[in-house]
């Protein structure tokens, strides 16, 4: 008997050996492919066409295509694709590198523009898209799909993906362009993802307007209290870092509690079931607007590079593993004796995708339009095309959200299921590849100045850490440097505002308005408490201390 135990024992320790090893060399493959498309993206770079997304992609797909010949087309990937991997450890960097290195003021001058296309915007291209699906798969022969599902798909493919066209783009010399499209495509998917939940969480059985008023009360809900979460973590991490001050003894400290500030505030939203992205996007800003200026200049240098660059190599990761997923013989073995309907699902999906986005691009510009005075404020048609444009590409939140949909744990057996989740795969490739390409020469074609346009890696050096403040100026100046570009912040009008005297001011400038009372509450109330712009630590032996020396000694 104990022989026999002593041998299953030994073949079990066996198999585990065998099955670590297994993930050993598949991790390294995976991180040589990494390797890979770095270098590959670098080479390209002067192309112009290419960028790290793309590349990222056909390196997966040729990765793919190896793998599945030499499995004796049994499996195509080197990891198995998991909803929770890309929500839990991909997403949250990407999202808040981007509320991190956004520039501030474009952004809340434009917020109200960007939260109706992100927020407006998404709900009529998935209202649009869910009765286009309602009506039309009823007529084809997909499997059994329930009203749920339609709605999934809805908010599956409402989900954007504009980083081919935001590489295209400079926001420097396009600042509004850069602007509508950089926001919307960040309150789009977190406004998908609140609808994918939402539609997840309510019994569709039995619909009423009750139903539909808890709905959007739910919604809105969730938009509030996620962004309310996101700035009281980043307002936190700006008050523990001034008060107790970490650089005086450890910059590695200083480093360390923002990296897990900034996970913690997505981490939070995760366990009150509101939305991470949202949650994690606005904790970012309030941290570059607080926190970022309250540490010393080496950890200022170190999280910005740090934060991008784990940014940088999630969104290579995740279209690596899209393009060696989409070979996924299991899924195609379903609609291999269809191909025809897996095609034309998916060309309907892309056909619902461009009509449901136009059908609140155009509108919400000459909306837009109609409220500003100021030509430089308003989009143009070329413009409106851009931005329509950008929002036509899909990416992993609809390659997540559609395995979370139809998949259990990476698998599925119904039919139904597998045809959504190919046509999924297939309208990512084509949107990304085809799409990706051309936004370059269509962008070059609608607004033809080329100094519009550099070509620039996926993650931008862009935004608030680049606003370094300048000490020692003369009077009660209130200036800061784009470090990034070498450009000053125009904080001229910042100053020049004149105080609103009257309700009619107020609606003819809602901006100027707001930002009038919020500057008074930052001088009054904000900066004394929580730090910021002009708290500058001052550490023994540190560059600003030498710096401050010289300049006393040279007075």
């Amino acid at each position: 008997m104990w022989s026999q135990l002593s041998s299953l024992l030994s073949e079990k320790m066996d198999a585990l050996a065998t099955s670590d090893h297994a993930s050993v060399v598949s991790m390294n493959l995976f991180v040589a492919l990494l390797c890979g498309c770095i270098v590959i993206g670098h080479l390209l770079e002067e192309n112009r066409w290419m960028n790290e997304s793309i590349t990222a992609l056909l390196i997966g797909l040729s990765t793919g295509v190896v793998i599945l010949l030499i499995s004796g087309g049994k499996s195509s990937h080197l990891l198995v694709f998991s909803e929770d991997l890309f929500f839990i450890y991909l997403l949250p960097p990407i999202i808040f590198n981007a509320g991190f290195q956004v520039k501030k003021k474009q952004f809340f001058r434009n917020f109200i523009t960007i939260v109706l296309f992100g927020a407006v915007g998404t709900l009529v291209s998935f209202t649009i898209i869910s009765l286009g699906a309602l009506s039309i798969f009823k007529k084809l022969d997909i499997g059994t799909l329930e009203l749920a599902d339609y709605l999934a798909i809805g908010a599956i493919f409402a989900a954007t993906d504009s980083v081919c066209t935001l590489q295209v783009l400079n926001q420097d010399e396009t600042p509004l362009l850069y602007s509508l499209v950089f926001g919307e495509g960040v309150v789009n998917d977190a406004t998908s993802v609140v609808l994918f939940n939402a539609i997840q969480s309510f019994d569709l059985t039995r619909i009423d307007h009750r139903i539909a008023l808890q709905f959007m009360g739910n919604f809105l809900y969730l938009f509030i209290a996620s962004t309310i979460l996101g700035a009281f973590t980043g307002l936190l991490s700006a008050y523990i870092i001034k008060k107790l001050y970490f650089g005086r003894h450890s910059t590695d400290r200083e480093v360390a509690l923002m990296m897990l500030m900034a996970y913690l505030s997505y981490m939070l939203a995760e366990l009150f079931y509101l939305s991470g992205i949202l949650t994690v996007f606005f904790c970012g800003i309030v941290m570059s607007h607080y926190t970022w200026h309250n540490v010393t200049e080496s950890s200022r240098v170190t999280t910005k590079h740090a934060f991008a660059t784990l940014s940088f190599v999630a969104e290579v990761f995740l279209f690596l593993y899209v393009g060696m997923d989409a070979l996924d013989i299991e899924k195609w073995r379903f609609v291999s004796d269809s191909p025809g309907i897996s095609v034309a699902v998916s060309s309907i999906l892309l056909g619902l995708v461009m009509v449901g986005r136009a059908a609140f691009v155009f509108p919400l510009s000459w909306l837009m339009n109609f409220a500003k005075k100021s030509q430089s404020e308003k989009v143009t048609f070329n413009q409106q095309i851009v931005i329509w444009w950008a929002g036509l590409m899909r990416g992993a939140v609809s390659m997540a959200l559609a395995y979370n949909q139809f998949t259990r744990s990476g698998h599925t057996q119904l039919r139904g299921n597998a045809i959504m989740i190919t046509s999924t795969i297939s309208v990512v490739l084509f949107s990304t590849m085809v799409f990706g390409l051309l936004t370059k020469p269509l962008i070059m074609f609608l607004l033809p100045h080329p100094k519009h346009f550099t070509s620039c890696s996926t993650v931008s050096d862009v935004g608030s850490p680049k606003s370094y403040s300048l000490p020692l100026l003369e009077g009660n100046q209130d200036y800061e440097v784009d470090v990034g570009n070498g450009n000053h912040e125009d904080t001229t009008e910042q100053r020049t505002i004149v105080r609103p005297s009257s309700l009619r001011m107020l609606l003819n400038a809602p901006t100027h308005t707001v930002h009038h009372y919020w500057r008074k509450l930052e001088d009054s109330f904000m900066r004394p408490v929580f730090g910021g712009r002009g708290f500058v630590p001052f550490v023994p032996g540190s560059p600003t201390e030498q710096s401050t020396n010289n300049l006393v000694d040279r007075t």
